[in-house]
């Protein structure tokens, strides 16, 4: 009996252990490190991106969960997949840049951050951001 318990026991810790949980991927999002959301700024300013769960790589680079930034001033974060458009509005950094540096005038901004693939396709509201600047 005694030989019996101990297997069942050493059964039962074993399954146990097996039950445990598989630690999950960071969830993926972009963030803003700076400036804060409402901060009140002189230009020129220094914006600098964050991201999570994915990796930042330049344009052209189709590799599953990579990326690189877009920042858009005063417009709206794009459709999954549809191409982030190129004008004064959407500004790219597909060399794989984590910040930059804006100049504008007075007023008050809404910067959004938009994560896209490697052919500028963008990852959809998931993996954008949007904070709101004054300029002095």
């Amino acid at each position: 009996m005694k030989i019996s318990s101990a297997v069942f026991i050493l059964a039962a810790a074993l399954s146990g252990a097996a039950c445990t949980t598989t630690p999950q991927a960071p969830a993926q999002s972009v963030s803003f490190l700076a400036p804060a959301d409402g901060a009140v700024v002189s230009s020129p300013f220094t914006v600098k991106f964050g991201v999570a769960g994915m990796a930042v790589q330049p344009a052209g680079t189709m590799t599953p969960e990579t990326g690189h930034h877009h920042l858009l001033i005063n417009a709206d974060d794009v459709p999954a997949m549809s191409v982030i458009p190129v004008d004064e509005q959407h500004m790219h950094f597909g060399k794989g840049q984590t910040e930059t540096t804006l100049n504008l005038k007075p007023g008050k901004y809404k910067l959004t951050m938009q994560f896209g693939n490697g052919l500028h396709q963008a990852y959809g509201p998931m993996m954008s951001k949007s904070i709101n600047v004054t300029v002095q």
